[in-house]
């Protein structure tokens, strides 16, 4: 019950459930990886662009910094 006394703590802890939507829809979108090795990076790319996504950049520029070898974001 901390969520009734502090604003700042979600009511549910499903944000696990939610970061791992995107990767379901597009499996069954496709059908499946073609290799194990585009699932790694899929995952390592989506995984990259939601926690910068939580940090409040912009993917774009988080891609662009990305390219760029920063680490940024904070």
């Amino acid at each position: 019950m901390l969520f009734a006394r502090d604003p700042l703590v979600p009511f549910t802890n499903n944000r696990g459930e939610r970061d791992l939507r995107m990767s379901k829809v597009k499996q069954k979108v496709s059908g499946c990886f073609r290799s194990e090795i585009y699932a790694h990076a899929y995952c390592r790319i989506t995984s990259y662009l939601q926690t910068m996504a939580y940090k409040g950049v912009n993917p774009m520029i988080a891609i662009q910094m990305a390219l760029a070898g920063e680490l940024g974001g904070e």
